[in-house]
């Protein structure tokens, strides 16, 4: 995954500024390959809807890939007719591709792109624009599965469609609800920090991008849309598919190792409250608790399952102790990662001696309470071991929950984000579009991919 990325501060999110500027508020970028046929009416029946609807400046790109007809030739002569087309040539295929390196040297705050044959509805364009325009969201894309959207496609395509977004949503834990409808927007200031971070050039892009989106907190609008399904798409199904499944395990798997510095995405974004980071007040709680009642949960059922297979060859103590440790191991590195989002090695293995600091509470606790039950017993039945240390987990999770937030695991970005915060705010107001320098433009796909045609 491409993290090779220099990172600042992303403003917060605000409204464009009404003021004219030399750059259009909106560039639309359609990706062609071979559309000799489609090209011209869809693109100047899309110019056509927005000189007469939309109420900002515009600009529609045609993003060539690689195209073998006369689709270069077409391109060439709207750019030439029409004083907000622009056509680009890229020598190489890949829709990821063409879209990045579109935006990626837009000078646009708004960045759209969709389908050339206009399957979606031209009347959704406003309402997927307008959240980004006013510093609502972050990115924008049309849904064909909202229920108040009305979609007319064979049962292969909806079955196709419906199973992939199952998939994303019980394999990457989507929350989005149509991942390659071809209909969606993007504020630039996000697609600079963003789309580096992107590997896939083909199909998956969108989907990789959503995904990356979604878990580094960024805000996702959603529009119904009415889409007529398209009975000459070129679009090779299974080949997609399979390519989508395979973009699928990768990120996931980077994901889940932590291989992407999502953590870097994190930071005030607008006025939300939850963004807030208030002196004395610590953030996330409810999502740390959520979190640690997950782990707490499966480390004592492994807990109960290891004392129960050492209690077969041990005594009650050794066995209490030995389960307890290997589980406060596991449940320490659990917790790092699910609950209080800590990534990478950095501070683990001081992280686990303190865990281990926890584990001798825990330990003091079930201990001692073994021996109290013992005492009072003698010869305790096994159900009864089991109930009397599940009260005592039970009473021991409260304070160790308190040690790892405050002790282990403490949340310092609170600190740094507030000095940030008064950094800023003894700067002054700053333009969530201001240009200024990124990597994105040094991106391996840029401008030796494409030439602009000439006019």
């Amino acid at each position: 995954m491409r993290t090779d990325t220099s990172w600042g501060t992303l403003p917060a999110r605000e409204h464009l500024p009404v003021e004219v500027t030399e750059a259009p508020v909106l560039d639309v970028t359609i990706p062609v390959y071979n559309e000799e046929q489609d090209l011209e009416p869809c693109v100047r029946r899309l110019h056509d809807h927005l000189a007469r609807t939309f109420p900002y400046s515009f600009r529609i790109t045609i993003a060539d890939n690689a195209s073998t007809d006369r689709t270069p030739e077409v391109s060439a002569r709207l750019d030439a007719e029409l004083p907000e087309v622009r056509a680009y040539r890229l020598e190489q295929k890949g829709r990821g591709r063409a879209l990045r390196t579109v935006w990626s040297h837009s000078d646009s705050p708004v960045l759209a792109y969709m389908d050339v044959d206009l399957s979606t509805d031209l009347n959704a364009l406003l309402p997927l624009v307008a959240p980004l325009i006013s510093g609502h969201s972050d990115l924008a894309i049309g849904s064909r599965l909202s229920r108040s959207s009305r979609v007319v496609r064979g049962p292969k395509r909806e079955f196709i469609s419906r199973a992939y977004n199952l998939i994303l949503k019980s394999s990457l834990s989507a929350r989005f609800s149509d991942a390659q409808c071809g209909f969606k927007a993007i504020r630039r200031d996000v697609a600079q920090r963003l789309l580096p971070m992107v590997e896939d050039t083909g199909w998956f892009f969108d989907t990789e991008m959503l995904v990356l989106a979604e878990r580094a907190g960024l805000r996702i609008h959603e529009v119904p849309v009415d889409w007529i399904d398209d009975p000459d798409s070129t679009v090779n199904i299974i080949g997609t598919a399979t390519e989508d499944l395979k973009g699928v395990w990768r990120v996931g798997r980077a994901l889940a190792v932590g291989a992407l510095p999502l953590d870097r995405l994190v930071r005030p974004f607008g006025d939300d409250p939850r963004d807030r980071r208030l002196p004395g007040v610590p953030g996330g709680l409810a999502r740390q608790l959520v979190g640690f009642c997950v782990v707490g949960a499966l480390s004592t059922l492994f807990y109960l399952l290891l004392y129960s297979l050492f209690r077969a060859m041990a005594g009650p103590q050794l066995a209490n102790a030995a389960a307890l440790l290997v589980s406060a191991i596991a449940n320490t590195a659990a917790n790092r990662r699910l609950t209080f989002g800590v990534r990478g090695r950095d501070g683990a293995v001081r992280h686990q001696a303190q865990g281990l600091v926890v584990f001798a509470i825990g330990l003091a606790l079930t201990s001692g309470s073994l021996a109290a039950l013992d005492a009072a017993s003698g010869n305790p039945a096994h159900s009864t071991e089991l109930a009397v240390l599940i009260a005592a987990n039970l009473a021991a999770t409260v304070l160790r929950f308190l040690l790892l937030r405050a002790w282990v695991f403490p949340d310092r970005r609170a600190d740094d984000q507030l000095r940030t915060d008064d950094h800023l705010r003894a700067d002054g107001p700053t333009d969530g579009f201001t240009d200024g320098p990124t990597d994105i433009d040094s991106h391996a796909d840029s401008a030796a991919l494409y030439s602009r045609n000439a006019r």
